[in-house]
């Protein structure tokens, strides 16, 4: 049961994290098993009738997340994008979407080439400006999807002004949070009726588990995703939730030094010669910098820069020693990574050139080791442009 505690580390150690009765072990055991012995017909222990439909492991997470995020209840499933699926199943055909315009490139793939085929509709807008989620509003819009900051462009979205739109529409928003983790943006506070993550990244933060959570704000979000988690079967096994239980214990001292030496990295390629532009909500120079400065705690860790040529990108990748070229992000490592061959090449390349996607375009997950040997190990892989 979850007990009224106010910080956000002793929420992320403490909540549905506490002590097993049976033996007080302080860690959360692994509950490996599909189903469970029932002590007569219709008469399950504690409700636990098969590890599809619940599993106390599992339950345990979905109960963390939640606090975090400050919602009702949370619901947690096998892969980000088996979250994003969740999400597009509680849809019926005829019914729309407005979307960001600049998401992860898996998710409008997912949208054009799965979901539309079930007479759902998409259209995507710059949801920076709130205005044209308002104008892109329908009759049948359904839902308001936003990604803030997106990936890989770093652009903020007004989540509290987007939502005013969404609602004065009747559509509910959903908001991927991945990339920002609870600790350093609630979008429930802000007006959003959902929060979305993949697990996978910071929330994990050590790049050894998959899993996706949809944080719910209603008791009727929460029970029609605990239905779907039943129904389709989605689900995140009880090792993957416990490896995630472990990681967001961590979720707080990790955030602060990613964001700490991800203002140091922006400065750097800032003013580093060879990079022509760098895209860090914690640079005066972005955009939308205000907005980030009010709607987030911070920053993070998070940055695309411009090489200026797909040569110069290839140049540069193959050169790091300290960062890993790798998809994904969060982890304790640095990732490093190209995003119009890696995560957004789906997108194709006229999807990418509207909407400023440049094939010189590097994204760089900073980590958490010592700082002066990200930036030593950046400084080499640069002198190879």
């Amino acid at each position: 049961m979850t007990t009224e505690r106010k910080g956000f580390a002793t929420r992320a150690i403490h909540d549905g994290q506490e002590a097993e009765a049976l033996t007080g072990a302080v860690g959360v055991p692994i509950y490996a098993t599909s189903t469970y012995q029932q002590d007569e017909l219709g008469k399950p222990r504690l409700g636990y009738e098969y590890s599809r439909v619940s599993n106390p492991t599992r339950d345990r997470l979905e109960t963390n997340l939640a606090s975090l995020e400050g919602g009702v209840a949370a619901r947690v499933f096998a892969s980000g994008m088996a979250a994003v699926t969740a999400f597009c199943q509680l849809m019926k055909a005829g019914d729309h979407v407005v979307a960001g315009d600049n998401l992860y490139g898996g998710t409008p793939r997912f949208f054009n080439q799965v979901m539309a085929k079930f007479g759902i509709s998409f259209t995507y807008v710059d949801t920076s400006d709130a205005e044209n989620v308002a104008r892109a509003m329908q009759p049948n819009t359904r839902y308001v999807y936003l990604e803030t900051p997106t990936n890989p462009l770093m652009g903020i979205t007004d989540i509290a002004a987007a939502s005013k739109a969404a609602h004065d529409g009747g559509a509910e928003v959903i908001v991927d949070n991945t990339f920002m983790s609870p600790y350093f943006q609630r979008p429930l506070e802000l007006g959003a009726d959902m929060v979305l993550h993949s697990t996978t990244k910071f929330l994990n933060g050590h790049s050894d588990g998959l899993g996706g959570v949809i944080v719910c704000s209603t008791a009727a979000q929460a029970e029609a995703l605990a239905f779907l988690q039943k129904a389709s079967g989605g689900i995140m096994s009880p090792f993957e939730s416990w490896l995630i239980l472990r990681g967001v214990k961590t979720l707080a001292v990790r955030m602060k030094q990613h964001d700490v030496n991800g203002r140091a990295v922006a400065e750097y390629l800032h003013k580093h010669p060879k990079v022509e532009k760098v895209l860090y909500p914690g640079l005066k120079e972005h955009p939308q910098h205000e907005l980030a400065k009010r709607q987030m705690k911070a920053f993070g860790s998070m940055i695309t820069f411009e090489t200026g040529s797909l040569d110069n990108a290839k140049k540069l990748l193959k050169a790091v020693r300290v960062c890993t070229l790798a998809e994904s992000l969060g982890g304790v490592e640095t990732l490093i990574s190209h995003p119009a061959t890696m995560t957004h090449a789906a997108v194709g390349a006229e999807g990418r050139a509207k909407i400023g996607l440049t094939d010189g375009m590097v994204r760089i997950s900073v980590g958490i080791e010592e700082v002066e040997d990200i930036l030593a190990d950046l400084e080499q892989a640069l002198s190879a442009i």
